[in-house]
């Protein structure tokens, strides 16, 4: 073969496969030679092998000109080189310091234009606008005032050469230690004030003197991102353009310190009745604590059942050390100043305490908290004022709670000859209209000017005794029991009312004590009742059969009965336990009130409200129309509920309520150790609570204290004191009005003896003696209930035997084999005489009660 016809030799990557490769070129490209074939050079000479396939497809990638995918055509530049035509691989995403140069001065430019645009947009704070309260008018039920609070003295504005440098440098220390060299604003603290909202959580406020003068300016203003870029705006310009002691002397005349008191002159005045100029350090330190939160530090107390006047002390006096600590730490103040300081300040008696004396401090307080409630309204944007509140408190009711409370009162106490036992007695009462549920009267104490601020009325830690058997009754009746198969249980069914009867769980197992024997619920007295009907046990107010029952029905049952009624929940005792049956928990006078009517009015449920109408600046507000009706409990179950409550006060432990002379239903209600007592009541037309207790309102934990002795009888039970404040109340408060009287309630429920279930029947005849402890077992055939006629007579020495058979309850709360509560006897155990209450035996808004 010739050899201009010979094949050249192929590389073994090169051939058809090199060939379909440089076909696939675009036109005007330089085909990619095959991997291993030598590329011309411009020069005719020879280069160095190509670097094959991966070169191949980065020379396509580039393009005409070397340059990347997508990039600008030859003589066209973009106006951001990003990114960057020029670079290969990660490179092309490294931005030229350039690009970073530009949007760096970019940026600032427009943060710049921005900051100066927002600064002249917003003005600076003025401290006359701020600091200007208006009054709260408060009106009767009737349109007529009651009192007007705040406003007056919360108008003076003083320089800063008035406010005392001690002030000064207790605010600065304990608020803001930078302030005199800081430009305003932490920008810190507004990161975490931003991430915080972005998070859905709660605004957080500026934590530099000049941003919390600046939030004084916004009390009215909705807490938003919006507000708070405003603030921001606002503390800058202020920074710029005004002197520090411009600004200090601004907020400390805006602040809110307390006592309606908003400034710190109208504080000085307030709390120490003198100018701020005449203010001594400890003062200084004092109102410096203030700051932080009046409502929980000013000992006065405040609103929330954390606010109390012990709680709210005790805050005060750590803030008072910690602020004058922290002057000594940076270096305002020295150290042996500070030794002179060591005793909490003492306060004059509040302006407000003097003008809201009586029971006006607590229904003002009542109305204060119920519309803060209902608007979501601060402490301090109340007291700005300029709110006419109309209440639905009934003077003349008011005026008659007070007289019956006072003359009861003062008849059966004499502090003077008995001080051991006669002091600290404290008495609380609440009244609601049936059909509405508002509030007419009620009585919280002696009165603010007597330096008492706790509402009565709205107690919290005061057990309820028997009063919360009606709700284990209403449940037997709303759900049944586990022993009638879910069927409603009859007032008429009967359980075993023995003294020391060994109560037994849902399972039929007795319940133990701390020592491991079985428990025996322990009555007020020993007597052998038998098996009782459930209406004669509530009579009586027996303990036992209630103790067994709401292990029968369900403790959740009962809790969902009497949450129904208006009975808050974190005002009920958490345990499953007999005792919870006799009244451990601690519902307010208010609440029990309000619960009550519930039975008066069928069933039907109204929350207490005490505003009926608020005006601010004129306007009147939305969301002040009365709470509407809900259905708690079938009609029938209510109405049987008052028939037993009705035998109550006709036959058993409440008929000193007989003196009404009209259709009444009530419960009395007695706890462990005598420690409080109480008669809750009701016609169709009110329902009324009563409660007696005794505690040292000066005393740190204010605890509960026995009541034997007081009033120089052994013990005071529901049917005697409370019971007789109740009806002398009543008949005032209904003078003149027509007698109305219960619906007939109509038969309810199953006979428990007679489906032989749930009546547990001993083993063996009981023992008269206390010790006896029946057995728990369930029979068809209990043995029955003993007539009054069937006991036998008294003898000389037999303290506890009544030939009446009235027995008693109480609440309860301590475990073993006496169960702890003793109860309330009958009417007929009180001794004689013509001294009024001398027995012989026997948070409203939210989780206040």
């Amino acid at each position: 073969m010739s050899e201009h016809r010979r094949k050249p030799p192929q590389s073994p990557s090169g051939g058809r496969a090199a060939a379909r490769r440089a076909a696939q070129q675009r036109p005007g490209r330089e085909a990619t030679p095959a991997r291993g074939v030598p590329t011309a050079s411009p020069s005719g000479g020879y280069g160095q092998p190509s670097a094959g396939r991966a070169e191949a497809r980065r020379a396509a990638q580039r393009g005409p000109g070397g340059r990347g995918r997508g990039a600008a055509a030859p003589g066209k530049k973009r106006l951001i080189n990003y990114p960057r035509a020029d670079k290969d691989g990660w490179q092309r995403f490294v931005p030229s310091w350039k690009l970073v140069g530009g949007t760096t001065l970019g940026f600032f430019a427009l943060l710049t234009a921005g900051t100066g645009i927002g600064l002249a947009m917003v003005g600076t704070p003025d401290p006359n606008l701020a600091a200007k309260a208006q009054n709260n008018v408060f009106y009767w039920a009737d349109g007529e005032q009651m009192a007007a609070t705040g406003g007056s003295t919360n108008r003076q504005i003083v320089p800063i050469d008035q406010i005392p440098k001690s002030m000064r440098n207790a605010v600065i220390a304990a608020e803001n230690e930078s302030f005199e060299t800081d430009k305003g604003v932490d920008p810190m603290g507004i990161a975490r004030a931003v991430v915080n909202m972005a998070k859905g959580g709660s605004t957080q406020g500026g934590s530099t003197i000049t941003q919390q003068y600046v939030k004084n300016t916004f009390l009215d203003s909705e807490q938003t991102l919006k507000r708070k870029v405003t603030e921001l705006f606002i503390s800058i310009k202020l920074g710029i353009t005004e002197e520090k002691n411009t600004i200090l002397a601004g907020y400390l005349n805006t602040a809110y310190y307390g006592r309606d008191a908003y400034g710190i002159q109208a504080a000085a005045r307030a709390y120490f009745g003198k100018d701020c100029k005449d203010l001594n350090p400890s003062e200084s330190a004092f109102l410096a604590a203030m700051l932080k939160g009046p409502n929980l530090y000013n000992p006065d107390g405040g609103i929330g059942t954390a606010a109390t006047p012990e709680a709210n002390t005790k805050r005060a006096q750590d803030r008072w050390a910690w602020v004058l600590d922290r002057e000594v730490e940076v270096g305002r103040m020295t150290a042996a100043e500070r030794a002179q300081y060591k005793d909490f300040p003492q306060r004059i008696d509040s302006e407000q305490a003097r003008n809201l004396g009586g029971q006006t401090g607590y229904l003002v307080e009542t109305a204060k908290q119920y519309v803060m409630k209902t608007k979501n309204i601060t402490p301090e944007q109340m007291a700005l004022g300029g709110y006419r509140i109309y209440t639905t408190f009934q003077k003349p009711k008011v005026d008659a709670m007070v007289k019956a409370v006072e003359d009861i009162r003062n008849d059966f106490l004499d502090e003077k000859k008995r001080p051991e036992y006669d002091t600290f007695v404290q008495f609380g009462a609440a009244s609601v209209d049936v059909k509405t549920g508002g509030i007419v009267a009620l009585y919280g104490g002696p009165g603010w000017d007597k330096k008492y601020f706790s509402n009565n009325a709205n107690t919290i830690g005061v057990p309820v005794g028997s009063t919360w058997k009606p709700y284990v009754l209403a449940a037997a009746m709303e759900y049944g029991t586990q022993n009638s198969k879910g069927e409603p249980l009859s007032p008429k069914s009967k359980y075993n009312g023995n003294d020391l009867t060994v109560i037994t769980d849902r399972s039929g197992t007795p319940l133990r004590d701390s020592s491991g024997k079985p428990f025996k619920q322990k009555n007020e007295s020993p007597t052998q009742y038998g098996y009782v009907t459930l209406n004669e046990a509530m009579e009586k107010s027996i303990n036992t059969p209630f103790a067994q029952l709401v292990f029968d029905v369900g403790h959740d049952k009962v809790r969902k009965v009497a949450e129904s009624t208006g009975i808050l929940k974190d005002s009920m005792d958490p345990g499953n336990n007999a005792s919870f049956a006799l009244g451990t928990s601690t519902p307010s006078a208010i609440r029990m009130a309000d619960s009550y009517a519930t039975f008066a009015a069928s069933g039907t449920h109204r929350e207490p409200f005490s505003v009926t109408k608020v005006l601010k600046d004129g306007q009147e507000l939305t969301g002040f129309e009365p709470p509407k009706a809900q259905k708690a409990m079938d009609n029938a179950v209510a109405d049987n509920i008052t028939k037993v409550l009705e035998n109550v006060v006709q036959n058993g432990t409440g008929t000193k309520a007989k003196k009404l002379g009209r259709p009444a239903a009530g419960k009395t209600g007695t706890t462990d150790q005598n420690k409080s007592a109480w008669f809750v009541g009701y016609t169709p037309e009110l329902s009324t609570a009563v409660t007696l207790f005794r505690t040292d309102p000066n005393s740190q934990d204010k605890k509960l204290m026995s009541m034997n002795n007081v009033g120089g009888v052994d013990s005071i039970h529901g049917g005697d004191i409370p019971a007789e404040i109740w009806t002398e109340y009543m008949k005032a408060a209904l003078q003149g009005q027509p007698v109305k009287r219960f619906p007939v309630a109509e038969e309810i429920g199953v006979v428990a003896d007679a489906l032989g279930a749930p009546s547990p029947t001993p083993s063996a005849a009981p023992s008269p003696s206390a010790s006896a402890s029946p057995s728990p077992s369930m029979s068809p055939s209990p043995s029955p209930s003993p007539s009054k006629g069937d006991h036998k007579p008294c003898k000389p020495w037999d303290l506890y035997c009544d030939p009446t058979t009235t027995g008693g309850t109480t609440t309860g709360g301590t475990t073993g084999t006496t169960g702890g509560p003793s109860g309330e006897p009958s009417p007929s155990q009180s001794s004689g005489g013509s001294k009024p209450g001398r027995p012989g035996g026997s948070t409203i808004w939210g989780s206040q009660g």
